[in-house]
């Protein structure tokens, strides 16, 4: 019966809350529950009897012109969309998760194997012959190799996903497939959950690994730190992989994040973090080739994130309060 209500709230948002329009809606949850209540009795099981009452119910559309309701124009004129476009929209928009998620954790990972290469080339370890200076280049190479494979990763990520890109601003599902989202959003709630506790665990123990190192010795630090980036890369990818699927429900129900309401707010965001994160690559490399900082000018991109995560919700709190 809770997918039932769920459906109807998801059905009426677009709707004024009057009184004519809350008593439409209950007399409409009434009839569906009373049908539901007859299909349980003839033995149905509660998911075909919630499937045979959400089909059967038909569109409202013609009932509020009826009636004279006004409803929202965006959300009549909304492009409806099959079952299988909406599984293909899934899948890709999965794999567009962790496409994006590799992306970024080889451009955290990109620091984190310039301090180790320049630690073994000045320890001995590998490229014996290069002393001073020459002791950064092949961690160069493999940062810029990284960065550049990310950012391939990223190109070709957006461009498969292009044709599904209509499907983000706002679709109409039938009856039967928002019920069947719903469900598996919710479903899906507790590992977006497990994934999310994980990382920011991973976040909170990081900082031991620079602590510990610390003790040991100096050379050791430099490995202490790129225990930490690994760590931080790894948080990364679990948030954004969970992140990515469970925004990928919420697009098409257009609920949580990805109502209507928050579109605004998601395009100043994006916005912010295509100037911020370039900003904090350029710095690094000019801390690093200029004066040398290699081994210290990591940091920005933990103090950006931080800062970045920052704006994000102050920015949210104070576009809820203008809403009010």
């Amino acid at each position: 019966m809770e997918t039932i209500k769920n459906y109807l709230d998801n059905l009426f948002a677009s709707l004024p809350r009057t009184a004519k329009v809350s008593e439409l809606k209950n007399n409409i949850l009434s009839n569906m529950e009373d049908k539901y209540n007859e299909l349980k009795n003839q033995g149905k099981t509660e998911n075909e009897a919630i499937g045979i009452v959400i089909s059967e119910f038909g569109n409202i559309d013609e009932l509020i012109s009826e009636l004279g309701i006004a409803g929202n124009n965006e959300t009549i004129s909304q492009p409806v969309v099959t079952q299988e476009e909406v599984e293909e929209y899934l899948k890709v928009k999965k794999v567009m998760g962790l496409q994006i998620g590799i992306g970024v954790l080889l451009c955290i990972l990109a620091p984190a194997l310039l301090v180790l290469s320049s630690v073994l080339v000045e320890n001995g370890v590998i490229f014996e012959g290069m002393r001073g200076d020459a002791a950064y280049v092949p961690g160069l190479i493999i940062l810029f190799v990284l960065i550049a494979t990310a950012v391939g990763i990223f190109i070709f990520s957006g461009m498969n996903f292009e044709r599904y890109k209509f499907m983000e601003e706002g679709v109409s599902l039938p009856m039967s497939v928002a019920a069947d989202l719903k469900k598996r959003h919710q479903a899906f709630t507790p590992t977006f959950y497990l994934c999310i506790i994980v990382g920011v665990c991973l976040l909170v123990v990081s900082p031991v690994t620079l602590f510990v190192s610390s003790l040991i010795s100096e050379e050791a630090q430099e490995y202490g730190v790129v225990v930490l980036l690994i760590i931080v890369a790894v948080a990364v990818f679990l948030f954004i992989t969970a992140g990515t699927v469970r925004e990928s429900f919420e697009k098409l129900l257009q609920i949580g994040e990805s109502a209507p309401k928050n579109k605004k707010e998601d395009k100043v965001i994006g916005a912010v973090a295509a100037c911020v994160w370039p900003i904090a690559v350029a710095i690094f490399l000019f801390c690093g080739f200029v004066y040398n900082l290699w081994y210290i000018a990591w940091v920005v991109f933990p103090i950006t994130g931080i800062l970045f995560g920052m704006f994000s919700a102050v920015y949210s709190i104070l576009n809820d309060k203008n809403d009010k």
